[in-house]
């Protein structure tokens, strides 16, 4: 088998940040989360700060949450004065993650990256989620929070990725007809989540 990829949308307090760094290493895969601000400086020459700036800046832009600018796949030259723009900083993560899947297999965090590799073969695309009674009993516990703030938290970051997944893809964040498959960690442990998307890769890429 070639190079593939997994790429991992979730709900926040779902596990699927975990399951994904679980999937990474019984694979031996590279794992990219945040990680791709770095490489998307390194390939723009833009400063890293400014990647982080951009998605603060998007939390609270009414004009984000309202507007769209689909991913097409452009990229702004940097004798434009949109070069640092939210949107081009987008555009830059997208490129390394086309170019990384060209050439190695990875596990990827969120960015949008079932959609920004819809045209490639070789990827399984995977939604996190869990009922919200669950998530806050996560988050509650890891972050040592009440119950009430940690829903506000659930809900307020659960918002800012549908936003933020509408703007550049047009599309639901949540609908599972953007994945391949759906897990819910209430009735499912990390384990057995990792475990099926094991062997649903072993059926979609027909390996032993």
């Amino acid at each position: 088998m070639g190079n593939y990829v997994i790429t991992i949308a979730r709900g926040y307090g779902s596990g699927g940040r975990t399951i994904g760094k679980m999937l990474a290493q019984e694979l031996g895969i590279s794992y990219y989360d945040r990680e791709l601000m770095r490489l998307a400086s390194d390939e723009s020459g833009i400063d890293e700060s400014l990647f982080a700036k951009a998605d603060e800046k998007l939390k609270s832009s009414l004009l984000f949450k309202v507007a769209k600018n689909i991913y097409k796949g452009e990229i702004i030259g940097p004798d434009s004065d949109e070069f640092v723009s939210n949107d081009n900083l987008f555009n830059y993560q997208a490129k390394v993650l086309k170019e990384l899947a060209a050439k190695e297999s990875y596990v990827v965090i969120g960015r949008c990256a079932d959609y920004i590799l819809k045209e490639f073969d070789n990827v399984i695309r995977v939604f996190v989620h869990a009922p919200m009674d669950n998530c806050i009993d996560t988050i509650a516990t890891m972050s040592a929070m009440t119950r009430k703030d940690a829903e506000q938290l659930i809900t307020k970051t659960d918002k800012h990725k549908a936003d933020y997944y509408r703007h550049y893809t047009g599309h639901t964040w949540n609908a599972a007809t953007n994945y391949d498959l759906c897990l819910n960690t209430k009735e499912l442990s990390l384990d057995k989540c990792v475990k099926i998307v094991k062997e649903y890769m072993k059926i979609k890429f027909s390996v032993n």
